[in-house]
């Protein structure tokens, strides 16, 4: 598999794509479209509305990004909106549909074991954010851990500067 260098949660993501083809440019700009303190969990390959893309689920959302040379494209889902998720496989590639507020949108043409884990997992994401629970002091010093751990990390994939790294460190601790 092809080495991106982009950021160590992506790398990893995309260490684990069936194929990478057509996504390339899409996984070096995810970054770009993340929201702070956001880390990418699984990756798939897909074609929704006019193109080819990358379907990202975060610790957040599901995006669709098509970052193509004269149309880009952005479109997420957060699991709070998701309402279900079907998965439907072929021999070699399969659709997922996500059912949000009335609404279906339909990404297809996925690797099949891509598709079904990103499935399964997402499925395990909407489950478990259905009725959230309280969340304790502690667990907000844990989240300021782990945006400051992520923050590390990006700094040392050189996915931002010094400079980048002091502003948001201290955001981050401001927030507090």
């Amino acid at each position: 598999m092809a080495s991106f260098n982009v950021r160590p949660d992506i790398d990893a993501a995309a260490g684990k794509l069936a194929s990478t083809l057509g996504s390339k440019r899409e996984i070096q700009r995810l970054p770009e479209v993340l929201w702070e303190g956001e880390t990418v969990e699984m990756l798939a390959t897909g074609i929704y509305g006019k193109g080819n893309g990358l379907l990202a689920m975060t610790s957040m959302r599901l995006i669709f990004l098509k970052h193509g040379v004269l149309s880009q494209q952005v479109e997420d889902f957060p699991f709070s909106k998701i309402s279900s998720v079907q998965w439907s496989g072929g021999m070699l590639s399969g659709s997922l549909s996500v059912f949000t507020s009335g609404n279906k949108a339909e990404i297809k043409s996925i690797p099949k074991a891509d598709g079904k884990a990103l499935a399964d997992k997402l499925r395990s994401h909407i489950a478990t954010g259905a009725a959230p629970a309280p969340a304790p002091a502690v667990g907000a010093q844990q989240d300021v851990g782990s945006r400051l751990a992520t923050l590390d990390q990006l700094r040392a994939a050189g996915a931002i500067t010094d400079a980048e790294y002091q502003d948001r460190r201290t955001q981050i601790l401001n927030s507090i």
